[in-house]
């Protein structure tokens, strides 16, 4: 009776823990559906949100720039000019005293004089970056020289000493250059010379540029200290064209 009842006992527990396993074979199951559904909609939803990311990473971005492919209509007006104004190739940079690349490019230009001669004019607009806190009494410096005639010459030595921003070496500078000193400070503070860096600081802002040493080529819009061999190419092209 007893091995019985024993036996029945043995059988019970089989079948109960049969039913537990199954049971918990099942919410496992269902478990892993539901995390197998979650981690779908979860990649599809990355994929989804990856799309647009990558379609705007493949498509072009300008970010503010000039078109290179476009001509645009940079008006010289009264900016300080190296050679003919009607030269057939006109050079309108804008440029920052403080930008290390505006340096840079400096020498390049100096080349494209000696080797094209009065075939090319280059002209000299004002744009002070925001982040270059030193820049706008710089341009205001070379804007004042620039009222008694000498301007390249203060430009010449502002890039040469960019390290040297401050009024009292402009001071300096203008003695050197045998300026009327008075007259070259208080031109430095006047509302002309600043109007005249603000007026050009918006035509730069109309053409949408945003950077400096920023260039037009008979309106066609080269970006950076590029080397020689840039400006010799666009430069060419427009006087095969003329």
């Amino acid at each position: 009776m007893s091995q019985n009842n024993s036996g029945s006992g043995l059988i019970f527990a089989a079948v109960i823990l049969g039913v537990a396993v199954v049971g918990s074979s099942y919410m496992v199951s269902k478990s892993l559906d539901r995390g197998s559904a979650q981690l779908g909609q979860a990649v599809a939803a990355l994929a989804d949100f990856k799309a647009p990311a990558a379609q705007a990473a493949a498509a072009p971005s300008r970010g503010g720039r000039p078109d290179p492919s476009k001509v645009y209509k940079v008006a010289v007006g009264e900016a300080p000019t190296k050679g003919p104004k009607n030269a057939k190739v006109q050079i309108v940079e804008f440029s920052d005293f403080q930008c290390p690349f505006c340096s840079r490019v400096t020498p390049t230009l100096d080349q494209v004089r000696k080797e094209y001669g009065d075939q090319v004019s280059i002209s000299f607009k004002h744009l002070p970056l925001p982040m270059h806190s030193k820049a706008p009494e710089a341009h205001a410096a070379a804007q004042a020289a620039h009222l008694q005639g000498k301007f390249w010459e203060m430009h010449d030595l502002i890039f040469a000493n960019q390290r040297e921003l401050s009024r009292d070496k402009y001071i300096e500078y203008a003695g050197q250059l045998k300026l009327d000193v008075a007259r070259f400070e208080k031109d430095m503070d006047s509302k002309p010379v600043k109007a005249q860096i603000e007026a050009d600081t918006k035509q730069a802002g109309s053409l949408g540029v945003t950077g400096t040493p920023s260039l037009f080529i008979n309106g066609r819009f080269l970006s950076g200290a590029q080397p020689f061999s840039s400006f010799k190419r666009l430069i060419d092209e427009q006087l095969k064209e003329g």
